[in-house]
């Protein structure tokens, strides 16, 4: 199903992706949620529609009464934009894809599994995380297939949160200290598989742009005649998001005018 966003005039859409709250340390993790809702206050003057494209937490994991504490500045903040009636859609990441509600009752914002297509102001977007898409990486996609069954997400809710959100905490570490590397590594246009993937799409559907989190790595590909492949990095390293002004798309970078 494709969705429609009318952008009235003067309004913008931005994308940002892979904050990764929580990741290294509470103190760390803290400076940068003050820094991303700066940002969201920045942004909200000519928004007409925020999306986030998964990993804003480093682990989430939403129990039937409970959710791992912290991050009031930023779900404020979300809140308080959607009562101003600035939209917003929420993407879950390979880190934080156990969400089951919250977001939607307590911040009225829609949380997709899946990449969604959206026409916007006449332009066609395909919007995703990225995990689990394009040639390779077997291994993850069947434990992205486990982690995400129903019978394997009730196990892990009936272990007590104390217990439980502490050793997600851990192997998240230790997942993102073992891949993050090579994330963070341009793979030429050929190789990267998000490229790739974007280009199999388009033998059957045409979109002007393909907007994906994941790789922590800006990127900014073209991979059809009028079609871009973007990659909005992450905020540990770039602090980078995306704008669609009605017209065009760009990368951007948070506190600076350019990225050389």
């Amino acid at each position: 199903m494709q969705h429609h966003i009318h952008l009235p005039e003067g309004k913008k859409v931005y994308f940002a992706s892979d904050f990764h709250l929580g990741a290294p340390n509470a103190t760390v993790s803290r400076e940068r949620e003050k820094r991303i809702v700066q940002w969201l206050n920045e942004v909200s003057n000519d928004a007409g529609h925020i999306f986030l494209v998964g990993d804003i937490f480093d682990f989430w994991f939403e129990y039937k009464e409970v959710i791992p504490k912290g991050y009031t500045r930023l779900l404020g903040k979300l809140a308080e934009l959607r009562d101003k009636g600035i939209g917003i859609s929420v993407f879950i990441g390979n880190h934080d894809m156990w969400m089951n509600g919250y977001f939607e009752e307590e911040l009225d914002i829609p949380v997709y599994y899946e990449p969604q297509t959206y026409d916007i102001g006449g332009k066609l977007f395909y919007i995703g995380h990225g995990d689990g898409l394009g040639p390779g990486d077997h291994g993850y996609k069947l434990l992205k297939k486990v982690f995400r069954n129903p019978v394997c997400r009730w196990l892990f809710s009936v272990i007590h949160p104390s217990w439980g959100i502490a050793l997600a905490n851990y192997f998240s570490r230790k997942s993102r200290a073992a891949t993050g590397m090579e994330l963070e590594k341009f793979l030429g246009e050929e190789n990267e598989w998000l490229a790739i993937y974007s280009k199999e799409v388009l033998q059957h559907t045409h979109y002007d742009y393909f907007i994906y989190g994941h790789r922590h790595l800006p990127l900014d590909l073209q991979v059809g005649p009028d079609s871009r492949y973007i990659n909005l990095g992450d905020w540990m390293n770039y602090f980078s998001y995306a704008v669609f002004d009605g017209i065009n798309t760009e990368l951007k970078y948070s506190g600076v005018k350019d990225l050389v």
